[in-house]
This record gives C-alpha cells, structure tokens and sequence, in this order.
C-alpha cells in the first residue's frame, strides 16, 4: 500500500507533469476514462487474463487489497466485457482504488455516474467467459508498457502513467517544480494579453 501522504500528493499531480519528469514514458496508452471524474492513485495488483475471460480477475478481487489498482491485461480485446457494475460495486466494498482494463467493460453508465476510477479501451454489452486461463501478481504488458505488482498507478482525465514506488519522492519534487514553471508561464501569458489593446 501507498504511503498515504505521497497517495495524497500524487492526486494533486496531473499525469502529464508526471509523464514529463519521467522521460515522456511510463504512459499506458488507448485507454479512456469512464467514470464520472476523479484522480486514481493506488498500487498495481496485476492480472493476465485470456481476452474476454474474467476468471482471473475474479480471483484478484478475492485477494485484493485497500489502495490496490486492478491492472488488468485482457490482450486488448474489446469483444466482450470484463468487468461492469457488480464488478465496481465489489470492489468499493473492498475499497479498490480502480480498474485500469486493457478491454472492455459494459455498464457504463454505472460507471459513468460512478466516482469509482475506471479506464478501459472500450465498452460492450456482451458479457464475458469464466473459464480463465490466467495469471495474478506477474508483470503485464498494456498499451506498450510494463506494468510490475505494487507500481504506483496514477491516472486523470488525460489517462494511466506508473512507476516503481522508490521514484515516487523525487518525482513529486520534479513536478512540483514543474508545476511552478508553468503556473509562472500561464501568469505572464495573462498578464501580456490583458495588456494588448482590443
């Protein structure tokens, strides 16, 4: 689990400051934002799953832990849906920070409606397999990245960034600064506009 008070600074970093002072990378790429609004922060609980099986994923929520992030690699299949409402309500139970699905999910409207964190690459009404095979706890690839158990996982309206827990600390300092480059930018910006005559 997440020291709450670097869980608590990351929400207040926009994933691309973050995504800058990590060389650009560290991105998973495709997925959107499904739910209602809100900033993702938790720890990587990995899965590996058959496309359109959720067996597995059933698996992990029985294992999962408060502050987990279920980081689901479905091979990016979006012909059937992984996880849906009973899937999100399970896991607010358990207080699982999100989903971040490579596939589908179907109930999105109650997503939608939902501050529970969800990203996924599409949604479908068409229920999913439970016959697995697959894997908890490995690394998995999504959307060209690596994705390790106990990564922090922080994701936003712009999308899904991880990294390893130990560049947490200097990651905050680099866009803090980065945060107060800008904010400096912006003002001068306004500054100069509100000086130019109509």
């Amino acid at each position: 689990m997440i020291d709450p008070a670097i869980a608590a600074q990351l929400g207040s970093i926009a994933t691309a400051e973050l995504s800058d002072n990590l060389q650009r990378m560290n991105g998973i790429q495709g997925l959107r934002p499904f739910h209602a609004g809100g900033v993702l922060v938790g720890s990587a609980l990995t899965v590996k799953t058959r496309a359109g099986d959720n067996k597995t994923i059933h698996e992990a929520m029985a294992v999962a832990q408060a502050g987990d992030v279920l980081v689901v690699d479905g091979e990016g299949d979006v012909s059937r849906a992984l996880v849906g409402e009973i899937m999100m309500e399970m896991a607010i139970a358990k207080g699982v920070a999100g989903f971040v699905i490579d596939g589908a999910i179907r109930d999105s409207a109650a997503f939608a409606a939902s501050s529970f964190p969800c990203f996924a690459r599409s949604v479908t009404y068409r229920g999913p397999y439970k016959e697995g095979p697959g894997t908890i706890g490995a690394p998995v690839s999504i959307g060209g990245w690596v994705v390790k158990p106990g990564d922090i996982v922080v994701g936003d309206a712009d999308g899904v960034v991880t990294f390893d827990p130990g560049q947490a600390e200097e990651l905050i300092l680099a866009a803090r600064k980065q945060q107060q480059r800008e904010a400096e930018l912006l003002a001068s910006i306004r500054k100069r506009h509100a000086l130019v005559p109509e």
